[in-house]
């Protein structure tokens, strides 16, 4: 059988064709992923160093809108919580809640709005690695269908007649298990990265709500907050 020919050519031609397009599929959220958590990665180490050399929470604050990354979304989430304007007094509902839930609240929000960023992608190549061994076995028993039915026609049972057409179509199993193995390994792998950066951003948050905490929840307005950083991701306020 020959795995190149068109796809419209038999069911066992087409499923290799849906097989070869789901490893495509794999290797390029592969490539795409790798990019974003090398990237993320870059971007925390290099907020970390900036905002743990800084003198006060104060003095770190426009580094949450200056600086891109997850970890920098989630400071500016944090100070937008707790940020207070000098000599007003705020009496709307949404800064009624008391500062410390509020930033408790925020800054857990922007850990899920992270994950999920982070997640984008990873059902597909799950999908992939757990249904590619069975439409691959789908094509092979098809494949051994029409062979059956080919060699019942020729009325010849030899393992000369056999043997070609049921390995030919052996080969939409050997697809599939090729195709699912990558996807499986990316999956698991992509998966423990973004569970160790959901648990550096969960250390920040401690950290930053330990920082906070010494500032009795109160961070003066900075006027470079309410101005997000250019191709920033917009950080929503805690409700």
């Amino acid at each position: 059988m020959n795995v190149l020919a068109s796809p419209f050519e038999s069911i066992e031609h087409a499923v290799i064709w849906l097989l070869l397009i789901f490893s495509v599929a794999t290797w390029g959220l592969a490539l795409l992923k790798g990019v974003q958590f090398g990237r993320l990665k870059s971007q925390d180490r290099r907020f970390h160093k900036q905002f743990w050399a800084a003198s006060s929470l104060d003095s770190a604050a426009e580094l949450a809108t200056t600086q891109p990354g997850a970890a920098a979304r989630v400071a500016q989430a944090g100070y937008a919580a707790i940020q207070v304007q000098e000599g007003s007094q705020q009496t709307d509902l949404a800064h009624s809640i008391n500062h410390q839930d509020r930033l408790e609240r925020a800054l857990r929000q922007q850990i899920v709005r992270e994950r999920r960023s982070l997640e984008t992608g990873l059902a597909i190549v799950a999908s992939i690695g757990s249904t590619s061994p069975f439409i691959g076995l789908f094509g092979t028993v098809w494949g051994i269908m029409s062979a059956l039915k080919g060699i019942s026609a020729a009325g010849s049972a030899s393992l000369e007649t056999v043997a070609g057409p049921i390995g030919a179509a052996l080969v939409a199993t050997g697809v599939g298990i090729a195709v699912a193995v990558p996807a499986v390994l990316v999956y698991n792998y992509f998966l423990r990265r973004l569970k160790l950066t959901a648990a550096d951003l969960d250390d920040f948050a401690h950290d930053f709500y330990s920082l906070a905490q010494k500032n009795a929840f109160r961070v003066l307005l900075h006027p470079v907050l309410n101005k997000p950083a250019a191709g920033s991701q917009k950080v929503k306020e805690a409700s």
